[in-house]
């Protein structure tokens, strides 16, 4: 039997989309044990899973919601596309195949994982998450450690605000500047932990 989950305040995201305000990040968590672990802390009460990519254990995220008996409206599922899948193309494809990995239709936070502003892709790649959001495979897009030049880029080129942008944020580094930008732009920050091992969190831009 699960946790009862009533107490878990919800943030609002841009168009509608509500975010629980607390998250399990399974970044280091071994392909091999990821299952399990997001089973069990699925079990205690968590909504919100925060995995990517790049860290190789989508499918045990997917698993792991199964195992849990949760009806896939009752998790909030987010996860990024990574630097080697930048462009239209690119992403779009890296896309559908984070959703084959987590057995899915749609995801519920499709990120950027990074600007990558040497490749110069990162306009091109957020037009991709544009349509991934029109076409229903994601409920909500947005951005991880983003700058305010590059937030302001894809706006001003697509016409489109990020839902969110993922950063590190903590007591030791406070980021003050983007979260003024941020507040400006009305971008909700979703922020990590400085320890590897910590977990993903989520604030508005004004709590945090």
């Amino acid at each position: 039997m699960t946790t009862s989950t009533e107490q878990i305040p919800l943030v609002p995201l841009r168009g509608g989309v509500e975010i629980p305000q607390l998250g399990f990040g399974v970044f280091q968590i071994p392909p091999q044990d990821t299952a399990e672990v997001t089973t069990r802390a699925l079990l205690a009460g968590y909504r919100h899973v925060d995995t990517a990519a790049a860290y190789g254990n989508e499918a045990g995220v997917g698993q792991a919601v199964h195992a849990a008996g949760l009806r896939r409206d009752e998790v909030f599922i987010t996860t990024k596309c990574f630097n080697d899948h930048h462009g239209y193309d690119q992403a779009t494809r890296a896309l559908k195949a984070s959703l084959q990995q987590l057995e899915m239709e749609h995801v519920d936070l499709y990120l950027i994982h990074w600007p990558v502003p040497s490749q110069d892709l990162y306009v091109e790649t957020w037009k991709a998450l544009i349509e991934a959001q029109q076409q229903g495979l994601a409920r909500a897009i947005g951005v991880s450690n983003f700058q305010p030049a590059h937030l302001e880029r894809i706006i001003a080129e697509t016409g489109v605000t990020p839902a969110v942008n993922q950063v590190e944020l903590h007591p030791h580094f406070q980021q003050a500047g983007l979260r003024r930008e941020h507040d400006e732009l009305g971008i909700c920050l979703l922020y990590t932990s400085p320890s590897p091992r910590d977990r993903t969190r989520s604030r508005m831009p004004s709590s945090a």
